[in-house]
């Protein structure tokens, strides 16, 4: 289905630190479409500096006490213009949000399992799938990495899905009587890589593109596949402006240039050039 544009009113503006929030929109229209991995280009109504929208992963489909859909939420870190507007959004603001967008995410099926590897903001597109992956009784585990503890957000809803947690910080702070270990999170994950079973994994990523290419790389070598979700700058989201292009070969062929806002975001891990 063709994605949709609307007017989206703000139900909620969660601030989960001084830098981070999660933004709830009022787009039912947009949450029955959603596929995990998919994003939304949104911007505040009215706003013009800067005057285009600013692509986020869809962080959670939102359903009301009967179950039906009633928007979508998105994963901010207030980095730069666009993104602290969107954080200092109040309840009854107005959002122009136009989605969903391009590629999902492909869930695997037990025996199979599903390891999402995140790095900070990079947690967004994994609520859903961590979803989807808990729907079919997919054994999941969620490897996630951030500077501090206090940058880890949303451990409790993975729990209740039944998802593995495997925390890892720069500081190796503690979070929430949860442990951490100290470093980045490729290192657990080679750890759990060495001692997987015959059933083998899928390892999707999403996060800084050094983070994916290390991911990638590791899946690789261990003979597991891997899907990543690249985060480019998309100026349009529909592929008109070829802001976002990424380098992409099949096999032995030479690399193409492809526009991951129609192509992607996500990609098969091995088949991304890295540069």
């Amino acid at each position: 289905m063709p994605p949709v544009d609307v007017a989206a009113t703000v139900i909620a503006n969660a601030r989960l630190s001084r830098d981070y929030s999660v933004l709830s929109l009022a787009a039912p229209e947009v949450g029955r479409q959603t596929k995990p991995g998919q994003f939304v280009m949104v911007k505040p109504a009215g706003v013009t500096d800067p005057l285009l929208r600013r692509p986020f992963s869809v962080f959670e489909v939102l359903r009301n006490g009967h179950g039906d859909i009633t928007g979508v939420s998105l994963l901010n870190k207030r980095a730069g213009r666009s993104t602290r507007n969107l954080y200092e959004l109040e309840e009854g603001d107005v959002v122009s949000c136009l989605g969903p967008l391009g590629v999902p995410f492909t869930p695997v099926a037990a025996p199979m399992e599903g390891w999402m590897v995140a790095g900070g903001v990079g947690l967004a597109p994994f609520a859903t799938l961590a979803e989807s992956l808990a729907a079919s009784r997919t054994p999941a585990t969620l490897f996630y990495g951030a500077r501090t503890a206090g940058e880890l957000f949303h451990l409790e809803f993975f729990e209740r899905l039944g998802i593995t947690l495997v925390l890892s910080t720069e500081d190796g702070g503690h979070s929430l009587n949860r442990h951490c270990v100290k470093g980045r999170v490729t290192a657990p994950l080679e750890a759990a890589l060495k001692a997987l079973g015959p059933e083998g994994a899928m390892v999707y990523a999403c996060g800084p593109e050094p983070m994916l290419e290390a991911v990638a790389k590791l899946a690789g070598k261990y003979q597991q596949p891997s899907q990543v979700s690249v985060e480019r700058v998309m100026g349009c989201g529909l592929g008109g402006c070829y802001s976002c292009v990424v380098p992409v070969k099949h096999g032995d062929e030479h690399a193409n240039l492809v526009r991951s806002c129609i192509s992607g975001p996500v990609f098969d891990g091995a088949e991304l050039v890295w540069e």
